[in-house]
């Protein structure tokens, strides 16, 4: 057993908005990113695995209005959601994924369930939900992730007449709002239209072993049927004892055209890169080539555990077993 037990997360990342933030905006992202992290820490504390831990996480952050996942995703095109997630196990390299789901409470747990009790690796849509049926999973009614914020953003995308990386169009709301002196989408440490919102964990449990989750609702106005990097092994989500485990939030094509994930792990099996230096080099280097913006937690089986981003903020966490856990946004 290994003493580097360790849970991280991130909440989306973007573009910071301090000037007009609400004085207590910051402290409640805080305080949820503490909470989720506490949660996860006791499962692996309690001797749970990585794979329970950030299952654990995920679906908490899922039930956080304040994330683009589950309750408070964003809008599609038709005024619907269609959420994405995918969760990977670095000790068997088994794999599960669901897509474009509209009425499973937390796709994670479907995706964990994909992972379980399929023989493949990927459901989407009414297959996607009929497996989650079959498994006697929560199902909700559409309205349940409706928010009011969202809705709000939607409506400025529609008028805008584009698709909006989830916070980028929270932003645009809260500025439209502030204009009008009306009431606006709640302020956010990052600004909502410049925001990429994914939700995702990663951790190493006692016994070594590695794992990650990322869980989604898309961008807001996107068309129906669009899938991001999200729920794609390899691009939005990739776990292996021998290497690492990374979950990613940012522009989610340039991220599957680079397979960003993977990337991070294949550096570190075929070049000797550390977490750290291969981290770095897809977000700092290999993204930015095409455009790509966000970020990526992941860990490795020595308790290792790194979080770059290469936009403004990025909410994330890290709790290591014993120890008080660390929030920020940030740089």
């Amino acid at each position: 057993m290994t003493s580097n037990a360790v849970i991280a997360i991130h909440g989306g990342a973007g573009t910071i908005v301090r000037a007009s933030m609400a004085p207590d905006a910051e402290a409640r992202y805080h305080a949820e990113l503490r909470a989720v992290l506490v949660a996860a820490q006791r499962v692996l504390a309690d001797g749970g695995s990585a794979l329970d831990a950030v299952t654990q996480a995920v679906r908490l952050l899922e039930d956080c209005p304040l994330f683009n996942a589950g309750h408070g995703a964003v809008f599609t095109s038709a005024g619907t959601h269609e959420l994405d997630a995918s969760i990977m196990d670095g000790r068997t390299l088994e794999a599960g994924a669901v897509s474009c789901v509209k009425r499973v409470r937390n796709p994670i747990v479907a995706a964990r369930h994909v992972l379980e009790y399929s023989e493949h690796v990927m459901f989407t849509a009414e297959g996607a939900e009929a497996f989650a049926q079959t498994q006697g999973l929560e199902f909700v009614d559409p309205s349940y992730f409706h928010t009011d914020a969202r809705y709000r953003q939607w409506q400025l995308a529609r008028e805008q007449d584009r698709a909006m990386l989830d916070h980028d169009g929270a932003s645009l709301a809260a500025e439209a709002g502030r204009s009008a002196e009306k009431d606006s989408l709640p302020h956010e440490p990052i600004d909502p239209n410049k925001k990429f919102g994914t939700v995702g964990a990663v951790a190493v449990d006692l016994y070594g072993h590695v794992a990650a989750a990322t869980s989604t609702g898309g961008i807001t106005n996107k068309q129906l049927g669009r899938v991001g990097d999200a729920p794609l092994i390899g691009a939005g989500c990739y776990a292996d004892d021998a290497t690492c485990a990374v979950s990613t939030t940012g522009s989610g094509e340039m991220f599957m055209r680079m397979v960003a994930a993977y990337d991070v792990a294949a550096q570190m099996a075929y070049r000797g890169a550390s977490l750290e230096d291969a981290a770095n080099d897809v977000v700092m280097n290999r993204l930015p080539r095409i455009d790509g913006r966000g970020g990526l937690i992941a860990v490795d089986s020595h308790g290792n555990v790194v979080l770059p981003f290469n936009t403004e903020g990025m909410y994330r966490g890290y709790a290591r077993v014993g120890e008080a856990p660390v929030t920020a946004i940030y740089r």
